[in-house]
């Protein structure tokens, strides 16, 4: 297993969604649906990145500042403490690059209780199915099978500081198993494993048009991952999310919200290494590559966030490029049927993913029911006819009698 090495590590173990491990002809698909060939900022367990549900999903990925539900577990956990309901729960289900392969999914369960009228807590799990892949020998003879998945497991505390601001904080557990304890005479592999904690901010307000809100998040804040040994570490996809919505009443029956988000990865972008003539990589004493352009991204946490703001190698232009923008609408009728529409935009040179989003909701007394289409523009795209598949069901409307520290 020449690249076995490479495949797994150096390729943070990410790419790892092929049916035949060990000599690969082509590249396997980016588990996000990037463009491979593009600078791409790639991180460990990026499935944390992938939209879960189904209500954003029709939105264009938005989320930060849209009404709350179960799901703002994901989007912003500092919503959760302005939600209606007393408790509730969600599940949602996507099969994933079903255009490539036919056994990979990703499931999404959250919910949430209202312990008082100015705290919630919630709970979620997110599993991430890879289905089945064979690894062979250099000889291309069979070694075995298994089924790599991952899981993410969250707790989460919103607390209302005043009846239009609130903070929320959600600390998670990450478990990525790609390939078992997988050993070779010159390769060890193993679970990755990490914790992480998100923290997030809401704030909403009427205005002459409607109710706006605002929202932020810095989410996945959290140690590196490794999959060998402790030489060789990857960083988790730390993200900021900053996003607005504004919800207008047309009349008691209707009502249409415009959400608009910006999402940046907290993580060191990767450099132009030096090369010689031929194009081989130029090395230093210590076999290191010399770095061209850019800065080294072998970082610890923090200065890897913050540093995250300047390193690009082509300097304020390109980080402008790392900005992902997600912009969507929904319509209500009566609280009880939903339209959704919404783009997605990624720059071409940071993974070129541009697609548009369609949906559909429904609502009756506790029960709920979202759908989700991604439409890219590109032909035989990886995420081509993405769907997704959400119930909801809502109990007990929370009291509004109840007294509060901030009345």
């Amino acid at each position: 297993m020449a690249n076995y090495k490479s495949f797994f590590i150096t390729a943070l173990a990410s790419l790892a969604f092929i049916s035949v491990m060990g000599q690969p002809t082509t590249p396997p698909p980016n588990p996000t649906g990037q463009n491979n060939n593009s600078r791409v900022i790639t991180t460990a367990v990026p499935f944390l990145s992938i939209t879960p549900d189904s209500r954003s999903g029709g939105m264009g990925d938005a989320g930060a500042a849209i009404s709350p539900d179960a799901n703002s577990v994901h989007w912003n956990p500092a919503k959760l403490a302005f939600i209606d309901s007393k408790m509730g729960f969600s599940l949602s289900y996507s099969p994933w690059l079903a255009k490539i392969i036919n056994d990979m999914s990703l499931s999404y369960l959250s919910g949430y209780y209202k312990i008082s009228k100015e705290q919630t807590v919630a709970v979620s799990l997110r599993y991430f199915d890879l289905g089945d892949i064979f690894f062979t020998d250099d000889q291309n003879n069979s070694t075995g099978s298994f089924n790599p998945r991952e899981m993410a497991v969250d707790a989460t505390y919103a607390r209302m500081l005043s009846d239009k601001f609130s903070l929320g904080i959600t600390l998670r557990y990450v478990n990525s198993n790609l390939t078992g304890q997988f050993q070779s005479s010159t390769i060890e592999a193993k679970p990755a494993n990490t914790v992480a904690a998100d923290v997030s901010a809401y704030y909403k307000m009427d205005t002459k048009i409607g109710e706006l809100a605002f929202g932020g998040n810095i989410s996945n804040i959290g140690a590196k991952v490794t999959y060998s040994n402790q030489e060789n570490k990857d960083f988790i996809p730390t993200n900021l999310r900053l996003g607005s919505a504004l919800t207008t009443e047309i009349d008691p029956y209707n009502k249409i919200t415009f959400a608009l988000d910006f999402n940046k990865l907290l993580v060191p972008t990767p450099p132009i290494y030096l090369t010689d003539e031929n194009g081989e990589y130029v090395t230093d004493a210590d076999g290191n590559k010399i770095i061209a352009k850019g800065k080294d991204p072998n970082r610890n946490l923090l200065s890897g966030m913050f540093g995250s703001f300047t390193d690009a190698p082509d300097g304020f232009s390109e980080e402008m490029q790392e900005i992902m923008i997600a912009f969507g609408t929904e319509y209500w009728y009566n609280n009880l049927f939903a339209a959704r529409a919404g783009y997605f935009y990624e720059h071409a040179n940071k993974g070129n993913r541009q697609f548009i989003t369609l949906g559909v909701g429904f609502r009756y007394n506790v029960f709920g029911f979202d759908f989700a289409y991604l439409i890219p523009p590109q032909q035989e795209h990886p995420l081509a006819e993405t769907l997704r598949f959400t119930l909801h069901f809502n109990f007990e409307p929370s009291s509004t009698t109840e007294e509060s520290v901030t009345d």
